[in-house]
């Protein structure tokens, strides 16, 4: 085989967030050098310590082969996942293939234990099908096809890919939500994990969203984390777990909504999130903007608040500490009103006029702070679950 997976060839550095960062590589790669080195065995009938895999991006990976298994007429391996330096429930699994010689000359591939089965339209894959994504699954068959082309096999090569601690795992990831069950997902499009890639979780916010749409229901909820999740359940009387969960990425929520024909989105989330939204800032992270005391003393100077009072709002740490102030000067009605307004035409700029879209704004002290004015209409049609 290719390569000698000498320590340092499959580390790439990269920089985020003035860190510097180490890259991974991911299921799909695994699957797919694993299924490369179990048909090397399986066609010269010899061991195969490493193996080499050029994946979608142009990075050559050198891997180390485990769990060696051969056998009359088959041949099983691992490649254990290494996630570089992003936080990846997968990190360190081992992914398995098993290849065994079959009828025809096709390659065929199938998902075993611990790969999930998909049951809800709308992902990459029909109903039923292992959840082996299009990009792994290429890889997957080219990497056979490489092998047999090697050796002159005009035999038919059955692949089944397997991590069996894949459901266990599953209940960790989006999977569940998404309507994967049994297992985890063989994932990648470039074959690279990158760290804390921005990409993997807009892409999830797009999946689940799609993955609604496809199964009826074109009016949604969004909630940047766990606390939109229980004010929707505890407070508003929906589901709190049946909505998106879209974290920072409002604009992307936003445009993804759009693009994939939602009819209307609501956003419920804690004033600490949202309260950014009125200055047009639709990536609520403090990495990317923090304007939350500006806002409040500016629309408290609106409402006629003294200087002594927007002062103290620019120097508050907290929302809890800003809408306390608000309070206790009669303010924080006048001040609401007006954030709400500038919520209310920032996401209706970003959404244009194909979706209907609002908000609902909580603090834990105080309970809803405000909403925009299709907020009540938007949820009603979410509480009816249709299209």
């Amino acid at each position: 085989m290719e390569g000698d997976s000498r320590d340092g060839r499959n580390r790439q550095i990269v920089w985020k967030n003035q860190k510097r960062m180490r890259t991974g590589y991911t299921t799909g790669s695994c699957a797919a050098a694993a299924a490369k080195a179990a048909v090397c065995m399986l066609l010269s009938k010899e061991p195969v310590p490493h193996v080499s895999l050029l994946t979608p991006k142009g990075v050559r990976l050198y891997l180390d082969v485990e769990c060696i298994e051969t056998g009359r007429g088959y041949a099983s391996c691992a490649v254990r996942k290494d996630s570089g330096d992003d936080p990846d429930v997968t990190d360190g699994v081992l992914v398995y293939a098993r290849v065994s010689r079959c009828k025809g000359d096709a390659v065929s591939l199938e998902g075993g234990t611990g790969i999930g089965r998909i049951t809800k339209n709308g992902l990459e894959q029909p109903i039923g099908a292992a959840a082996i994504n299009k990009v792994p699954r290429r890889m997957i068959i080219e990497a056979v096809e490489e092998q047999r082309r090697k050796f002159g096999c005009k035999d038919g090569i059955a692949v089944v890919i397997s991590v069996p601690d894949g459901e266990e795992l599953a209940e960790k990831t989006f999977n569940p939500r998404l309507g994967i069950k049994g297992g985890i997902s063989v994932l990648g499009t470039s074959g690279i994990v990158e760290p804390m890639s921005e990409k993997a979780l807009t892409d999830t916010i797009y999946l689940e969203m799609k993955v609604l749409k496809e199964n009826g229901h074109a009016w949604c909820c969004a909630v940047p984390g766990n606390y939109g999740s229980d004010f929707l359940t505890g407070t508003l009387g929906y589901d709190g777990s049946l909505a998106v969960k879209c974290s920072n990425y409002i604009g992307e929520t936003i445009d993804d909504a759009v693009r994939i024909g939602m009819k209307g989105l609501l956003f419920v989330g804690h004033i600490g999130k949202l309260v950014k939204l009125a200055a047009g800032v639709m990536n609520t992270h403090s990495r990317q903007a923090d304007c939350r005391m500006e806002v409040f003393a500016a629309h408290a100077a609106l409402a006629g608040a003294d200087r002594d009072t927007v002062q103290k709002l620019m120097e508050c740490v907290t929302t809890a500490e800003a809408v306390d102030i608000l309070k206790c000067g009669g303010l924080l009605g006048p001040v609401m009103q007006t954030v709400m307004d500038r919520i209310d035409y920032h996401i209706r700029q970003r959404a244009g006029k194909m979706l209907a879209v609002g908000a609902v704004v909580f603090s834990m002290e105080v309970g809803i702070l405000g909403s925009t004015p299709s907020a009540s209409k938007i949820l009603d049609q979410i509480r009816k679950g249709t299209m």
